[in-house]
């Protein structure tokens, strides 16, 4: 049985559409999963089953909303064929260019069609692994951030991966398009993220929270549609939940399109997040090479830059600074 959840229509951010309201809410489920859930009948307003996703809600209200129930499923994730990129490949690693929208591995709502499924589809092996749920995943990226992750191909592979992530020897670098302009050039967030202390589907700032570190470097400002609009590459030092984009959010440089921490502009049609993982490097778990990939802007996000004019080279050029 699906359980409930009912959200009080507080007036923050309205109106807005049904969709992004419980996107916002629940932060487990992409958009699209919403809004599937939606036109199945499974969002009320005030009482009102709802199945348009685009229906604005408004202050005053209450919305009930049956997600999706939190138990897995008690069988190993199977072999699918998903559409996502492996740009290298050898004996004991995969790197792999993720899209946006496809979760790693499942979760609360989310059982199939994950990247695990689609890299079991590929590397039949990986059934091997430990944990049985998601075999070779050493991090993650959230299911609406898009690029480059690395995943371990043997158990020895897991171990000395994990072990460098750990010890900060894996170099993982982003770029994001932050609403707001930035004062300064560069610097280093340094506040430890944990749980909301309302919202607990949500990460945020928090006194007794997991430290966390985010550098950032601010490369280009522009105004677009009247909006001051930042392009920044971050590089992190730690790996909590969501981190990249509390963080951004807690000195006040939202990330564009983030329905949850970020800000949405209705003038810019941009479906998710403006976060990729554009750069990852680190030695070669067995072999001590040292290796580095990059990722050129997936198309939904070279299209929104190109539209507000901002230089598309920026993210992948010398342009202002880099964090160190």
């Amino acid at each position: 049985m699906s359980p409930k959840l009912t959200f009080e229509l507080d007036g923050e951010r309205l109106p807005i559409r049904l969709d992004l309201f419980i996107r916002h809410e629940v932060s487990d489920l992409s958009r699209t999963e919403v809004q599937r859930l939606i036109r199945s009948g499974a969002a009320r307003v005030n009482g009102k089953a709802i199945i348009t996703p685009s229906a604005r809600v408004d202050a005053g209200g209450r919305v009930e909303f049956d997600a999706p129930g939190a138990a897995l499923p008690d069988t190993a994730p199977l072999p699918q064929n998903l559409d996502f990129g492996v740009i290298y490949e050898d004996e004991h690693l995969i790197v792999v260019d993720k899209p946006a929208g496809l979760a790693v591995h499942a979760g609360a709502g989310r059982h199939d069609k994950t990247l695990v499924n689609g890299l079991l589809a590929i590397f039949p092996e990986l059934a091997e692994l430990q944990p049985a749920e998601r075999p070779g995943i050493v991090h993650r990226l959230d299911a609406d951030t898009s690029g480059l992750m690395v995943v371990a191909r043997t158990a020895d592979a897991v171990t000395a991966l994990s072990a460098a992530i750990k010890e900060r020897e894996v170099d993982r670098r982003y770029v994001a398009m932050v609403v707001g302009r930035f004062t300064g050039q560069r610097g280093v967030i340094d506040r430890p993220i944990g749980r909301h202390p309302t919202i607990r589907t949500r990460q945020a700032v928090v006194p007794n929270g997991r430290p966390a570190r985010t550098r950032f470097a601010f490369t280009a400002g522009f105004y677009a549609l009247g909006n001051p609009l930042s392009m920044v590459n971050l590089k992190l030092e730690t790996g909590r939940t969501h981190q990249i984009r509390v963080h951004t959010q807690a000195i006040g440089y939202p990330i564009l399109g983030d329905p949850v921490y970020g800000v949405i502009l209705p003038e810019i049609p941009l479906r998710r997040q403006f976060l990729h993982a554009n750069r990852l490097s680190f030695k070669h778990p067995i072999t001590g090479e040292g290796l580095g990939f990059t990722s050129d802007l997936p198309r939904d996000l070279a299209r929104t830059q190109a539209m507000i004019g901002a230089p598309s080279s920026v993210a992948f050029t010398a342009v202002g600074y880099s964090p160190r």
